[in-house]
């Protein structure tokens, strides 16, 4: 894993300063055991190094469902499809049963938060179904939010359930306040004011992996917020799929070399990348942030503050964690 560090260029009070690093890497895809040990290793790593937060791709553990659009994932009651799906909700992260457990405690040694993206097989919901999760680790150990993606997209629907807004929160962070969302949620000008209306000054963005995702969105969303934006994607080439894979030989028949090309990146809160995005390569990037500069840029904008109209225009937020009973014993 390739190391990159983003040059200084302003002189930063340390009162002032936190360390980031975004993780762009492939998963041992659809095996949550090997995905987890690499994130484990690479997240010792940022640790080493420094960082206050890691930051993980969107569903990197066990992997984003590749197979849908290469095995014409859409056909009804197939075999095929079923076959794989159960081995998909096999292989969900179940944070119940403790399989975040030893990314905690790694969180815990180097005193770092943690942002990663996992399927999550959710036992409050049947447990056969999988959701879209980001879970923020404090730098105790402890998960303090666990954000079901709103909605999936496109061809994710096939494989992955609606979550809710139990999970839109924002957590102090040394001098900062960081929040997060799932790739096109991102979009979402109604999610991301949840976000902002809490104080968030770092916005994390995670995706599966693509520039196409990373080029021009988060300078959108650092110049409307004046925070900064993390963009950290996920990685996935044809040798990153194991051998025993289902249908291996048709997802490789039909998809490109390159599946996701990752584009990890960083916008300062002027709305200019501080790291472009970084592609084709995992990666370990990391970065000097200064809040002083999230407060400089707020002096003519601050959309949920001075330059807000709360008796025009305000925001309801159901953070309720959705269920299908409410029992009464």
């Amino acid at each position: 894993m390739e190391l990159i560090r983003a040059p200084r260029t302003r002189d930063i009070n340390p009162a002032d300063k936190l360390t980031i690093g975004m993780v762009q890497m492939a998963p041992v895809w659809l095996k949550r055991e090997a995905t987890l040990e690499k994130v484990i290793t690479a997240a010792a790593r940022a640790g080493e190094e420094g960082c206050q937060l890691a930051v993980f791709g969107e569903a990197l553990v066990p992997g984003y469902p590749f197979w849908i659009e290469n095995t014409n994932g859409a056909m009804f009651n197939d075999p095929k499809q079923k076959a794989i799906y159960a081995r998909y909700v096999d292989e969900g992260v179940v944070i119940e049963r403790g399989d975040l457990k030893p990314l905690c405690a790694i969180a815990k040694q180097y005193g770092m938060a943690i942002y990663v993206g996992i399927m999550e097989r959710a036992p409050d919901r049947s447990g056969t179904s999988l959701y879209c999760t980001l879970v923020y680790i404090d730098a105790t150990g402890t998960i303090q939010s666990v954000h079901r993606k709103l909605h999936p997209t496109y061809e994710e629907r096939l494989a992955w359930a609606q979550g809710d807004g139990h999970g839109l929160r924002v957590h102090d962070l040394g001098p900062f306040r960081v929040g997060g969302l799932n790739c096109f949620e991102n979009w979402l000008p109604l999610a991301r004011s949840a976000l902002y209306s809490q104080g968030e000054t770092l916005h994390v963005s995670v995706w599966p992996g693509g520039l196409h995702n990373t080029h021009d969105l988060p300078l959108f969303i650092a110049k409307e917020s004046r925070s900064y934006v993390i963009a950290c994607s996920g990685l996935m080439r044809t040798e990153d799929f194991p051998k025993d894979t289902l249908a291996l030989e048709e997802i490789l028949e039909n998809c490109k070399p390159v599946l996701a090309s990752g584009g990890s990146a960083l916008a300062a809160p002027d709305g200019s990348f501080i790291i472009e995005p970084v592609a084709d390569i995992e990666a370990l990037i990391i970065a000097d942030i200064d809040n002083a500069m999230v407060r400089e840029e707020r002096q003519n904008l601050d959309i949920t503050g001075h330059y807000s109209r709360p008796d025009v225009t305000r925001l309801m937020v159901d953070r309720t964690r959705q269920s299908v009973a409410e029992f009464k014993d």
